[in-house]
């Protein structure tokens, strides 16, 4: 860590595998101050700060280190990371922006809107009559992967591939990275292989999907390189797939802690994309963003020296009662704006897609389970990195599944 700071200042120890984001540690670190020290730099804890840093000039993406903290610095895993549109910087940053945004535009997701309700309703059809199911296996995790499929143009029975592969590549958000990394890399090279007979389909047969905007662009529009292009279909393939099953069973816990809110939500579909962003504040998969020094400054009295790495807390950040971070609650305005789609000019790509199929979930989910309740014990990531439940199993009272619209079409 190129800082010296004050021995005094509280120790996060985020590199052990039992440290949480979440802890009282963390909150009575936020009480003392703006920032801890960590194993791997600072933790920024307040949101005040969090929101000046994550746009800060004297700050880049400082993810693209995370591999070297655990030794990993070359081979296939590093070079893709390395690749990643989200660890680059400059020309070549806004370059990869402005080829992949047309992909991404809100008349592209809001036409797949009706079919991920459609999907939501048939995954929940299979095991609500039964009033209980393994959430993540039974929903989220297939709901994630025929999302991504469905997105894609690909078959939606692909989906366990998808899913199996992204997965395993997604034990390289966790801090036992190294231990994981043949595992990685093998999952790697499947999804590489599935994204190359992907792109070779659509030069062949295009179609006005999403892949054949990124793999026939206009002439007149910017291109990727075959092997951006590649790398570029992979990281939307794993990350697509893994924060969105995250955060459903992110969601779904947070929501089984408020039932009030729970039954709001079954009640005012309306309130869906208020849900969404609430569930990200007080419960976001992405624990933190991380940022590294590029020249020496000065920030609220603290000297930062180039090559420090700091990380900004995010549910530190959105649960900060400075800022007003209250209770959870669907209804409420004046709760500050969370940080899991990352912030400035590295906001998130995906954030209309991840958006816009958490929303119908959640809303199909709560107008036809009533009263979600813990129905054994769950299992979860370690709570730092990228967090989730692994396994989440939930009593619930079935809803009827609402009447077809007979009018519609008319």
């Amino acid at each position: 860590m190129a800082i010296t700071v004050d021995e005094t200042v509280p120790f996060l120890d985020v590199a052990d595998p039992a440290f949480s984001v979440r802890s009282a540690e963390v909150r009575r670190a936020r009480e003392a101050g703006w920032y801890a020290r960590t194993s791997y730099g600072l933790a920024v804890l307040r949101h005040d700060q969090v929101a000046r840093l994550i746009r800060h000039p004297g700050l880049r993406q400082g993810s693209r280190l995370w591999p070297a903290h655990h030794g990993v610095t070359s081979g296939p895993f590093a070079d893709w990371w390395a690749s990643w549109v989200l660890n680059k910087e400059g020309e070549d940053h806004q370059r990869l922006r402005r080829s992949l945004n047309p992909a991404f535009s809100r008349r592209i997701i809001d036409r797949l809107q009706p079919r991920f309700e459609a999907l939501a309703g048939d995954l929940a059809d299979a095991f609500a009559p039964r009033g209980r199911c393994e959430f993540m296996s039974e929903f989220a995790v297939p709901y994630a992967a025929r999302v991504i499929a469905i997105l894609l143009g690909i078959p939606e029975e692909d989906w366990a591939i998808i899913a199996a592969h992204s997965a395993t590549v997604g034990l390289a958000m966790g801090v036992r990275i190294r231990e994981h990394l043949p595992q990685i890399e093998a999952s790697l090279a499947a999804l590489y292989g599935y994204a190359d007979a992907l792109i070779a389909d659509r030069r062949h047969r295009p179609r006005g999907d999403f892949v054949t905007r990124l793999a026939c662009p206009p002439a007149s529009a910017e291109h990727l390189s075959d092997a951006e292009l590649r790398d570029s279909l992979v990281l939307l393939i794993f990350g697509g797939f893994d924060t969105t099953r995250n955060q459903l069973g992110l969601g779904m816990q947070a929501l089984m802690d408020h039932p009030g809110q729970w039954r709001l939500l079954g009640q005012h579909p309306e309130l869906g994309p208020s849900a969404v962003e609430e569930v990200m504040r007080v419960s976001p998969t992405t624990t933190w963003v991380t940022r590294e020094a590029i020249a020496h400054f000065t920030f609220d009295g603290l000297d930062v020296a180039p090559g420090t790495t700091i990380h900004l807390f995010c549910e530190s950040a959105g649960t900060d009662p400075l800022a007003g971070g209250g209770p959870f609650d669907i209804t409420a305005a004046d709760h500050p704006p969370h940080f899991g789609f990352g912030g400035g000019i590295h906001y998130c790509l995906g954030h209309l897609v991840a958006r816009t199929d958490m929303c119908a979930a959640l809303t199909v989910l709560a107008g036809r389970l009533r009263e979600p309740r813990a129905a054994g014990p769950a299992t979860w990531l370690p709570d730092s990195g990228n967090t989730g439940p692994v396994r989440l199993p939930i009593a619930f009272t079935p809803a009827p599944r609402p009447a077809p619209d007979l009018t519609a079409g008319r």
